[in-house]
């Protein structure tokens, strides 16, 4: 990775089989009525993703690139039916792929055997309680299919079919208000459940996103504090964030910017849209202030050029705020993909 330092963040597709009130992507239902009007902003009812020959196209310039990890994020990309044929060819590029999943698609014997085959280097797979009632209500399918069981099952499918050197399986889950006290109780399901890796990340909605009453509070962040020092506390065969991550989620509660020293975002970090949008990093804040002239895309274009090595120092970022915290733990991966990572701290 060090000969290839940049990592990429591609939201490779709009569409997803749930509905989370928390997802980043917005509420489809509202979205319906009030189409995104922002720039940048997400939703899972985009007209405007890349068509298949087009996302295809950008992979196969990535081997020429100072890429070295992508995670392959959504909506749900493991729904998109040309996946398999974009993760071979980012493979083929020797490149590390991280797959952001709901983990529904785990269950499919055919699917998860095919992504065994191509060497996936790890699973960050989304389930937010140990209780199915409270994740179903957060994670909501709107046609009644799917929920907790599915995630469960499909988590044990690829503890149980991956060999020794197989990919890494990671769970994240979304802190709010309602279940910081999941936490710890999280972290020791996971263990349970054969993860190598745990990442409690909280909510991030904007002020005025319809769901914001998730949001933490600066009154929470005594038990937030007493959670992740319990979390750290219990000795788990687990990679955690790094041991500066509870102070920077608690930190991030009261919802101030403030500056980051040489920030990664833009540098050795990017995000790609749906629609093919580049960005420094998911923050609305940063997408805002990005000028008209500096907006770019992978359409037509290749990846040695968009994301050449870095050279330099990083910038400093002014607009570091609560979207932000979720990006360090995924800056971490070169500590979680070692093989002898896993530890409780």
């Amino acid at each position: 990775m060090n000969d290839r330092p940049i990592t990429l963040l591609w939201s490779l597709r709009s569409l997803c089989d749930l509905a989370c009130p928390s997802c980043y992507f917005g509420d489809p239902l509202i979205h319906q009525i009030e189409p995104p009007t922002k720039v940048g902003q997400l939703s899972h009812i985009s007209p405007n993703d890349l068509k298949r020959r087009e996302v295809l196209a950008f992979a196969r310039t990535l081997k020429d690139s100072a890429v070295g990890r992508i995670l392959v994020a959504g909506g749900e990309p493991l729904n998109w039916p040309g996946i398999l044929e974009t993760l071979k060819i980012i493979k083929d590029a020797g490149i590390e792929i991280v797959v952001c999943t709901n983990g529904i698609a785990l269950t499919r014997p055919v699917m998860l055997q095919s992504l065994l085959d191509l060497g996936i280097d790890a699973f960050s797979i989304s389930l937010d309680s140990t209780e199915a009632t409270f994740n179903d209500w957060m994670r909501p399918d709107p046609k009644g299919r799917h929920g907790w069981q599915d995630v469960v099952d499909g988590i044990r499918a690829l503890a149980a079919a991956r060999k020794d050197d197989g990919p890494r399986i990671g769970i994240y889950t979304v802190i709010t208000r309602l279940n910081i006290d999941q936490i710890p109780a999280m972290g020791r399901f996971a263990a349970d459940l054969g993860a190598d890796y745990y990442v409690p990340q909280p909510i991030a909605l904007e002020d005025d996103h319809p769901h914001h009453q998730l949001s933490l509070r600066p009154e929470d962040t005594g038990a937030l504090s007493d959670a992740f020092a319990e979390l750290y506390g219990a000795g788990l065969p687990l990679t955690l964030p790094a041991g500066s991550y509870p102070g920077q989620v608690t930190a991030s509660v009261p919802r101030t910017t403030s500056t980051v020293k040489g920030c990664f975002g833009g540098r050795t970090l990017h995000f790609i849209q749906p629609d093919g949008a580049i960005w420094d990093c998911v923050s609305s804040l940063r997408i805002g202030a990005t000028p008209a002239a500096a907006h770019r895309t992978i359409r037509g274009n290749s990846a040695a050029e968009l994301f050449p090595a870095p050279t330099g120092c990083a910038s400093d970022c002014p607009l570091a705020s609560y979207e932000c915290v979720n990006m360090w733990p995924l800056m971490d991966f070169s500590r979680i993909l070692t093989p002898d990572s896993r530890s409780a701290a």
